[in-house]
């Protein structure tokens, strides 16, 4: 790189991408998606299946796995007027949900959205909230939100997918070990995980570790700023229990390699690692926000998906893997014809 403040700017995280390489479904079996092997240390790149991941783990190494469920966070409906209306739940606070709602001008505080006209049930916006289309909405006529919005809710895909979401979808864009609800968007270097890969991992001695981080709007939110260090990251909720602390810090003395399975599971574990103490269990916030120059404490592998261009998520890639190693295997997979996105192929970063 000519000049080294080029990891700082923003156009340096773009990339042509043919439109036909963002995958639309998910490869089936889940672990039949391709693999792509960077070797930080020689930069070398090998084109792989999933399945074969379990070449590079070795026993005593922990795979870190988020737990996370995505719920059915797309609510349709219809204004008093009759008009179509969206809700879309970013995540709860106290009564309240923070929303994006459509048509974002004419859903004001006061205004109603119904799910059935022979229903009870609505949500009613309540107060503006702080990003675009934001409103802060509360569920009325309902003693539990939570089934109804697993009644009516729709799997929240990204926009880059174009087409509405089918059935298949409320298990696709799922992981196989998802267990506590709370993301509006699927840790997708998950996705490639099948129930029996997994087992199989954990025969060779290696340790399945589970935290949380429920993925929320920061995921949405690109950066828009030319110089990245001023970009902001919304804050998303993590825990790290007792026995994964446990297991991580085994895993650290015992001079074994932990895995990151996801961008979401290295801004938990960067957050929560203290050099002095190691990993200690514990719950909040995070909004750490990780690019090139960033000082790796927790996490010695990488699985992760494709990512798209000037997104935070490909800072963080290009932080672990180095700037120029990361545009190479992106230059790479673009010829290569690998799929890219929520649905699409994986890197292992080694």
């Amino acid at each position: 790189m000519q000049n080294p403040e080029e990891i700082y700017r923003l156009g340096s995280y773009t990339f042509e991408l043919p439109s036909e390489l963002i995958a639309q479904y998910p490869a089936q079996p889940r672990d039949h998606a391709r693999l792509l092997v960077l070797d930080r240390s020689s930069e070398a790149l090998k084109d792989r299946c999933f399945y074969q991941i379990g070449d590079y783990l070795q026993a005593g190494d922990a795979l870190v796995l988020n737990e996370t469920r995505v719920i059915p966070a797309r609510l349709l409906g219809f204004k008093e007027s009759g008009a179509r209306a969206e809700v879309f739940l970013l995540r709860k606070e106290g009564d309240l949900w923070e929303a994006l709602v459509k048509p974002a001008r004419r859903l004001k505080p006061g205004h109603r959205v119904y799910f059935h006209e022979d229903r009870p049930e609505y949500i009613e916006i309540v107060d503006y909230y702080s990003l675009e289309g934001g409103r802060l909405v509360a569920f009325r006529n309902c003693l539990d939100e939570a089934p109804l919005i697993e009644e009516m809710g729709r799997t929240p895909l990204p926009p880059y997918i174009n087409r509405p979401d089918e059935a298949r979808d409320a298990s696709g864009y799922q992981t196989v070990y998802a267990r506590s609800s709370g993301s509006v968007a699927a840790p997708t270097a998950g996705l490639h995980f099948t129930s029996k890969l997994l087992e199989d991992i954990e025969a060779q001695g290696v340790n399945l570790v589970k935290v949380l981080l429920h993925v929320g709007i920061g995921t949405f939110k690109p950066v828009s700023v030319p110089d990245i260090r001023q970009h902001q990251m919304h804050s998303e909720y993590y825990e790290l229990n007792a026995r994964a602390a446990s297991l991580l810090n085994e895993t650290r003395n015992r001079g074994k390699k932990i895995w990151a399975v996801g961008t979401t599971v290295v801004r938990i574990l960067e957050t929560i690692y203290d050099h002095k103490h190691g990993f200690r269990p514990g719950r909040g916030e995070t909004n750490i926000f990780i690019y090139p120059g960033y000082h790796f404490q927790a996490v010695d592998r990488l699985i992760t998906n494709f990512h798209l261009p000037g997104s935070s998520l490909l800072m963080l890639v290009s932080a672990f893997a180095g700037w120029e190693p990361t545009r190479n295997a992106y230059r790479h997979a673009v010829k290569e014809r690998y799929r890219f996105f929520s649905y699409g192929d994986a890197m292992l970063i080694l």
